[in-house]
């Protein structure tokens, strides 16, 4: 009996020097902010969705969950893929009643007007991993933070404003 008691003492002393690791990654709440006139109908990062959000909007409230490291290092990107109504106020000019045949007709008609989009980005340094920050901008470009900080504090890595144009044309990417 007191072998077994001495391999029991000896064995809780070992499991006492172990301590859970940390995390290498963790899920992260993502919230967008559109810059441009167009509608984003839908997004995700590294394939966990993200609110809709109104041309020139932001937020629309938190979604769950995009995983990244606790710790940020250099080459750090996200996958950001998209839809994007270009034309999101044409529904005024569609056939009433709402929701009738012609009415469907003309959403149909709309929704090929759509279009989808695929941006590997660059994430912002930060200190301690945070909220997720998707910044949609002019001629289909993306920025992501991803840190404590927010929109409007000096401290924040982008100072976008809340409304850009399109250009007349568009670098080719």
């Amino acid at each position: 009996m007191t072998h077994l008691l001495r391999i029991l003492f000896i064995s809780g002393l070992a499991l006492q020097g172990c301590t859970p690791p940390k995390p290498v990654r963790l899920g992260a709440p993502i919230e967008g902010y559109n810059h441009t006139s167009a509608a984003i109908n839908r997004f995700s990062v590294n394939g966990a969705g993200g609110p809709n959000l109104a041309p020139y909007g932001y937020g629309g409230g938190q979604m769950c969950c995009a995983s990244l490291p606790v710790k940020w290092h250099p080459g750090l990107t996200v996958v950001v893929e998209w839809e994007k109504d270009p034309n999101p106020y044409d529904s005024v000019n569609w056939p009433d009643p709402p929701f009738s045949d012609a009415w469907r007709k003309a959403a149909k008609e709309h929704e090929t007007h759509y279009t989808r989009h695929r941006a590997v980005v660059p994430v912002a340094r930060y200190e301690e991993l945070g909220l997720v920050n998707v910044h949609f901008l002019p001629c289909n470009q993306v920025a992501v933070s991803a840190g404590t900080t927010y929109p409007g504090r000096p401290d924040y890595p982008f100072h976008f404003p809340q409304k850009m144009q399109e250009p007349a044309t568009c670098p080719e990417s």
